[in-house]
């Protein structure tokens, strides 16, 4: 944080002030390997501090409900243009307050309530808002869902397109949050074609690899595409629709006045840094050493006796049965969060398990590559896992993997963190 907003902060309140501080010191000295989180730059956190939180902007640009646009009105465009021009979309919607109601903006822009939606099931890696029971999408909405098979954990097209000419989709869904292999958008858009379903496809996770061309775009067969704005893509905590010039005023309406009022205009500039960031040179070399980081933990921990969902990964992320280590992936978690190494459990596709207390961890590399850890680095953290996941209830043993954790974070500067 920069040293006057500190002061600022710290003069008014205290105590929210000591927890910002906190909270940089632990994301300075962790190693963080939740699969939705990463760094932003500096710039970033800037913009997302500016002035802009001031304005309230109903509407689009040219066509706003408040005088004194001028200025958002040129933020806002810069965002929409450079969406266009790094994923080559028709249309950019940077309006979305994040994933989920971006997703829902898309059933209010095509369905009515009862319209049967098809999207990957959540316990296979899907998402909550891909028609799942206990979302709005599948409460409002006739819900059926795909997953994968038993022996080799990847979707099966055959199965898909024999399920989607059974149900008759108007909405087909494609992507989710715990997919370690790379989506076949066109598999997907060749069914949705054939049985007259509107695509979606949610790369809210891989939006970055796909502007840098380390994953496949979804952009020429999907009629929408879905996104947040961090994770892979590594801006603000924020939401966009991209589709066809077709789908632009449905999408629009959909989102406002559908459903939310005036955009975060903070939120929107920070993603206009960020889609900067993401068409330069650099950041394609960094997209495509997250994946090689992944590759090279997901060996690491194979050669270790961890099973991975599908064998291993194709992107950014690991999914891990512990089942063979004899530990859960919440007594995992905990464990190696004490030890420095900052993870999420996560259910694994037929888990016995329940929800919040499964079988598997989720482990994604966009934060430490965006910190210049490499893959030397990344056996040096299977190592550590390791040891802790054969250990989990040794705090002597987790307080000295922390320091060492602390180390290695000490060489890797944290972007955007002063402290």
């Amino acid at each position: 944080m920069h040293p006057a907003l500190a002061k600022t902060i710290a003069d008014v309140d205290p105590e929210i002030a000591e927890l910002i501080t906190s909270e940089e010191k632990r994301q300075r000295d962790s190693i963080r390997l939740i699969a939705s989180e990463n760094y932003v730059s500096g710039a970033v956190l800037a913009a997302t501090g500016s002035v802009l939180t001031n304005k309230y902007s109903e509407g689009y640009p040219g066509k706003r409900y408040y005088e004194g646009q001028q200025y958002i009105d040129k933020v806002e465009q810069l965002c929409v243009d450079r969406a266009k021009s790094l994923f080559g979309v028709d249309h950019a919607n940077p309006q979305p307050y994040s994933g989920s109601p971006a997703n829902l903006a898309v059933y209010f822009a095509f369905l009515k309530p009862g319209d049967t939606v098809m999207g990957m099931a959540l316990p296979a890696g899907g998402h909550l808002t891909h028609g799942w029971n206990v979302s709005i999408t599948g409460s409002y909405f006739k819900s059926v869902q795909y997953g994968v098979r038993r022996d080799t954990h990847r979707v099966d097209m055959d199965e898909v397109r024999e399920l989607a000419r059974k149900e008759r989709p108007k909405l087909m869904y494609c992507g989710g949050t715990a997919i370690p292999r790379t989506i076949d958008f066109a598999a997907f858009g060749e069914i949705a074609k054939e049985v007259g379903a509107m695509l979606c496809a949610d790369i809210a996770h891989i939006a970055g690899l796909v502007a840098a061309g380390a994953h496949p775009s979804p952009v020429s067969v999907a009629d929408v595409v879905s996104t947040t704005t961090h994770k892979t893509l590594r801006g603000p905590r924020g939401g966009m629709l991209m589709c066809k010039a077709d789908h632009a005023k449905a999408i629009d309406r959909a989102v406002f006045p559908g459903l939310q009022g005036g955009p975060h205009n903070h939120t929107t500039a920070g993603i206009a840094v960020a889609l900067r960031e993401a068409a330069t040179a650099d950041f394609k070399t960094y997209a495509h050493q997250i994946v090689a980081n992944a590759k090279a933990l997901a060996a690491a921990l194979v050669e270790r006796g961890f099973t991975l969902i599908t064998g291993g990964t194709d992107n950014h992320l690991i999914l891990v049965d512990l089942t063979s280590k004899n530990v859960s992936g919440k007594i995992a978690a905990k464990a190696l969060d004490a030890s420095g190494i900052e993870l999420n459990y996560n259910s694994v596709p037929f888990d016995t398990r329940k929800p919040f207390d499964p079988s598997g961890i989720r482990i994604g590399t966009p934060a430490v590559t965006s910190r210049g850890m490499k893959e030397a680095e990344m056996r040096q953290i299977a190592a550590w896992m390791d040891q802790v996941v054969s250990a989990p209830s040794d705090a002597a043993l987790h307080a000295k993997i922390a320091g060492e954790v602390r180390e290695l974070c000490a060489k890797f500067p944290a972007p955007g963190i002063l402290v």
